[in-house]
């Protein structure tokens, strides 16, 4: 089932780059937001993570939290956050649980997992959904949906 706006983000586990169990009710609070990308290290996956690190202050000073989700190992991601300086938090969904949860479409004709951001106020309702395979987009749209609230 896939997501829309006005839907509430839905609760999962876990674990982050650092291996520790990230539980989705701690972005309730404050306005977050998630993206889910095809794979580390790959060029537009890695243009969109630095694009989100060089924006990364603008998110915090407006009180958000940003999440990246691939189905990646967590290997690949502390890997991945440390030679980019990701200050933001990576969870790997080897399983694709939570790609399924959010019903996160897959692209180019079914070969690649979706590039797709989701935009929640602090209460984890969706504000914004941004389906784009152009990774650098994802930014600017996340950042005006935040300014927004």
């Amino acid at each position: 089932m896939e997501l829309k706006i006005g839907d509430k983000i839905p609760n999962f586990t876990l674990n982050d780059a650092n291996g520790n169990t990230f539980d989705s009710s701690s972005l309730l609070g404050k306005p977050s937001v998630v993206y889910f990308y095809p794979k580390d290290n790959t060029a537009g996956c890695t243009a969109q993570a630095c694009s989100f690190r060089d924006q990364y202050e603008d998110f915090k000073d407006l009180g958000a939290v940003v999440i990246g989700i691939s189905s990646d190992s967590v290997l690949s991601h502390q890997k991945f956050a440390k030679q980019y300086k990701l200050p933001f938090v990576l969870l790997s969904d080897a399983s694709k649980k939570v790609r399924k949860l959010f019903g996160v479409p897959t692209g180019m004709f079914g070969l690649i997992p979706g590039r797709v951001t989701y935009v929640a106020d602090k209460e984890g309702i969706i504000k914004m959904i941004f389906d784009s395979m152009m990774p650098k987009n994802h930014i600017s749209n996340a950042l005006k949906a935040i300014k927004k609230m």
